[in-house]
């Protein structure tokens, strides 16, 4: 039964009636996928730069709109690690890490994410991630994984993480500072990966997850993980960790000047290039110069505060109470004779303008706002939009191929079938609505997907349980979360990241052809040198593969053809045996004879006349041909005529039914016999040995004078 347009308008009507059996099937499934969804979203949203309430709100009115209008209805939607980590990448260059426009433009890169996807789905171009080899995917999403989680390494351990256009650059950083790591955070991470594991292992039912942030933060609030203190700068009484932290202020408050600057000139420069205005071409290549210099020195002044902030929180203070109930902050072993201390040791956590914050224990996510999100229209800034638009346009098509290939897998275990197009409409719809709703990128998680098929999911009402069980969370449970250890949600993206690395795809990749496997090895290593940048590394390996494809096809596989020694036909290139016949010869052409490897077509008949130049006539082998276009038309007349003038016939055999059509509508059998198309090869051969290799044989049979009806004979 065809779907009537009002079910293709509202595909969530097929999920009615609703029976008992469905309703019991969501009703676990969801509640099971809140429980994993909640600590995941909000590990996903620190991944993407933003406080872990956006966490929270990405899992709400997404997972609802995503649910409705998707094609699987196994399939949930929501946060998911590479698009959270390629958002903060994208947005990065733009605005400080957590700010209030680092915020906006995350939410309005959702919207443009939305959009395209939205318009690739309504005109149902999901053929376009086809461009993409499966190698090249491989190599990719290994890279992603490796970079996703290697990037929480600096929460596990509690150390800065500089953030700057070279992510290896930054994790060898982290890496130094391994001798100042927290041993209470690395302690709560550590238990973290044994809960986990352990509790797929003793107790497969319970969300791992789940028990986890249950069981840490429960030990984080009984402990006192956290011991966080903001005060003066003149708290710290050492002289030189004082002027440090002052130098750091007072560059992080020139750096947001020179970006404030280099956003109005890139305005600026943008309206002139749109102007096109010749009399101004001294203006435009002085305002190019000048925003070279800002981007030099702004990243300059970047890199030194980098190093600033790791020697800021390298140092070690303990804390004197002082007269006025403040404490008094000295470096270690320098406190004063008789001074009394708390038994802390505290480090300098951030600096902001005169105050400083002071760190006693470890990172937890902290006070997460109750209240659902409120409806607000995007901010679009139209300064940024040419400079998220690549970044956009990768992130959807790369949630597209997670989509796609979550609900093949899905759709392999329920055999129902999977509407790409379709389910590119939902996820569009999903972002754009929620970006009204302060939600980042959200697309297809394959965990949670997969854990809803585990537990039964029927129909999308599943997705909506989880939506609701999350909405209750924001109303009213969000201050337990206060004391949830940052280490933790760090550990549950990488236990899930480091899931999707798949080294054997690759080594088979190179057993089965080695030009894709080095492709899908050039994409990951490009991928893990341009991180963050994740889009290029893709971009990269998509151009590789399809060069790598184009080089294929303007040198399709050819031979021509002998007898090996059981009697069958092969290429005398590989198997070293004589060409057949005396005075012809076979060949075989594995492609489509087109514009672009025509003249491949040529150089293979060439140099099977120049092996045997008696030869009186050419048997083409035409069952690898698929395709024949205008250019492969005309060079085939070419040859015909060229090589009929130096005595020698072609011949067809094993030609495609349309391949044989397209010749006849091209006129060609003007040029040839019918006796030239021959049906079979056994056929062809035993007519080309008979005719040619005859010891009767004086001349190949007289060419056609005028147009004939060819047969396949």
């Amino acid at each position: 039964m065809r779907p009537t347009l009002f079910h293709k308008l509202f595909p969530f009507l097929h999920w009615f009636p609703l029976t008992g059996d469905r309703l019991r099937g969501d009703l676990i499934a969801g509640i099971t996928v809140a429980l994993v969804l909640v600590p995941q979203s909000m590990a996903y949203a620190q991944l993407a730069g933003l406080p872990v309430v956006y966490g929270l709100y990405a899992s709400f009115i997404p997972v609802i709109i995503g649910s409705l209008w998707g094609s699987m209805p196994q399939l949930h939607t929501g946060p998911v690690a590479m698009l959270s980590l390629m958002s903060a990448a994208a947005v990065l260059p733009l605005a400080a890490l957590g700010s209030e426009d680092f915020i906006a433009l995350s939410v309005m890169l959702a919207l443009m994410v939305g959009v395209l996807r939205l318009v690739l789905g309504l005109l149902r171009m999901g053929i376009l991630v086809n461009f993409l080899s499966s190698p090249v995917i491989v190599g990719f999403t290994n890279a992603a994984a490796l970079i996703i989680g290697l990037s929480q390494l600096s929460k596990i351990l509690n150390v800065p993480f500089p953030r700057t256009d070279n992510f290896m650059l930054d994790l060898w950083t982290v890496i130094a500072q391994l001798p100042h790591a927290h041993l209470p955070t690395l302690l709560f991470a550590l238990a973290t990966f044994v809960i986990i594991l352990g509790a797929r292992r003793v107790i497969p039912k319970v969300p791992g997850v789940l028990l986890a942030v249950l069981m840490t933060t429960l030990a984080s609030w009984t402990i006192g993980f956290e011991h966080n203190q903001t005060v003066e700068m003149n708290a710290i009484e050492d002289q030189n960790a004082r002027a440090l932290a002052q130098k750091y202020a007072e560059t992080t408050l020139a750096i947001e000047s020179l970006s404030v600057t280099t956003m109005h000139l890139n305005h600026e420069l943008r309206e002139l290039i749109s102007a096109k205005d010749q009399d101004r071409y001294t203006e435009l290549a002085l305002l190019e110069a000048n925003l070279r210099v800002l981007t030099r020195e702004t990243n300059k002044r970047k890199l030194d505060n980098n190093e600033r902030q790791v020697a800021l929180h390298n140092l070690r203070f303990e804390a004197v109470p002082g007269q006025d109930g403040d404490r008094r902050f000295y470096r270690q072993g320098s406190v004063p004779a008789g001074a009394e201390t708390d038994g802390r040791i505290w480090r300098i956590s951030k600096v902001d303008g005169d105050q400083v914050k002071m760190m006693g224990g470890g990172a937890v996510v902290g006070a997460i706002p109750a209240g659902l999100p409120n409806f607000q229209m995007p901010e679009l800034r139209l300064d940024f939009f040419w400079t998220l638009l690549p970044s956009a346009l990768v992130m959807a098509l790369i949630g597209f191929m997670e989509v796609t290939s979550i609900s093949k897998a899905i759709a392999a275990q329920t055999r129902q079938r999977a509407d790409t197009s379709k389910e590119l409409v939902g996820q569009g719809l999903a972002n754009i609505v929620g970006s009204f709703f302060s939600s980042f990128t959200v697309s297809g998680s394959f965990s949670r997907s997969a854990v809803a098929a585990k537990n039964g999911a029927k129909t999308g009402l599943f997705a909506i349980i989880s939506a609701i069980a999350v909405m209750l969370v924001l109303l009213f449970l969000t201050p337990l979360l206060y004391y949830l250890p940052e280490a933790v949600l760090a550990v549950i993206v990488m236990m899930a990241v480091f899931g999707l690395i798949n080294i054997r795809s690759l080594v088979r990749a190179w057993k089965i052809e080695r030009q894709e496997a080095l492709v899908g090895l050039i994409t990951f290593l490009a991928t893990l040198a341009m991180a963050p940048q994740l889009a290029n590394g893709i971009l990269l390996g998509g151009v590789l593969a399809i060069v790598l494809f184009l080089v294929r096809t303007m040198k399709p596989r050819t031979d021509i053809l002998g007898r090996l020694p059981d009697g069958s036909l092969g290429g005398i290139s590989t198997n070293e045996i004589d060409p057949l016949g005396k005075r012809f010869i076979a060949v075989r052409f594995d492609g489509s004879l087109n514009f672009v490897n025509a003249s491949r077509f040529e150089d293979l008949l060439l140099e099977a006349r120049s092996m045997n130049p008696q030869a009186r006539a050419i048997l083409i082998d035409g069952s690898g041909i698929n395709d024949v276009d205008v250019t492969g038309d005309e060079r085939l007349r070419e040859v015909i005529e060229t090589f009929r003038d130096n005595g020698v016939e072609l011949y067809f055999c094993s030609l495609k039914a349309q391949i044989y059509e397209t010749l006849r509508r091209g006129k060609l059998f003007n040029l040839l016999e019918e006796t030239h198309f021959i049906r079979t090869k056994q056929r062809a051969l035993k007519f080309m040995e008979e005719t040619f290799d005859n010891d009767a044989f004086s001349q190949p049979p007289a060419p056609a004078v005028g147009p004939r009806t060819p047969v396949l004979g």
